[in-house]
């Protein structure tokens, strides 16, 4: 419940003044967040640019969101799991969509030549998985100008750490 009240900036105690019971906060926080997710991942399926550029999109929007949402961002790797009923299905309906549609997106880029031909399910789990546990370090590291970390994850996770001169 701390980690709940503290997301939404106010004392553990005073969430009861406010909501019916933990888990329409943490059905509140937990879908107001997955939308945000999916919201932008049909904003970026949208755009009229090479695939290579949707997914440096998609690593934007997950700094960009960490950023801007840490709290909450830092429910869903450990909270998840305790939604119930329709809450669960939704949220793990919104979690699949997003991440087929990330490693669609990522399909295009090996067809057109922009990443090389890799398991898909292996290089999606580490891409996400690093996206996903950003809050945990930016959360230590918030002095970092968001321009620049928003580039250096683009970097590192799309195109690698290989300089292009060695083989």
């Amino acid at each position: 419940m701390r980690d709940i009240a503290k997301a939404m900036g106010m004392e553990a105690a005073s969430l009861y003044n406010h909501i019916d019971s933990k888990q329409s906060i943490l059905s509140e926080l937990l879908l107001n967040i997955a939308k945000e997710f999916t919201d932008g991942m049909a904003a970026v399926q949208s755009m009229e640019i090479p695939s290579i550029k949707k997914l440096e999109a998609l690593v934007s929007l997950h700094v960009r969101l960490t950023v801007q949402y840490n709290d909450s961002i830092s429910l869903i790797p450990g909270e998840w799991v305790h939604l119930e009923g329709k809450s669960i299905r939704e949220f793990t309906k919104l979690r699949d969509h997003y991440e087929l549609a990330f490693k669609d997106i990522m399909k295009e880029c090996i067809k057109e030549g922009s990443l090389r031909d890799q398991n898909i399910e292996i290089t999606s789990f580490s891409i996400l998985s690093t996206l996903r546990w950003l809050y945990s370090w930016f959360s230590k590291n918030k002095n970092i100008d968001v321009h620049i970390l928003e580039e250096e994850m683009i970097q590192s996770l799309i195109y690698g750490l290989k300089a292009t001169n060695i083989d």
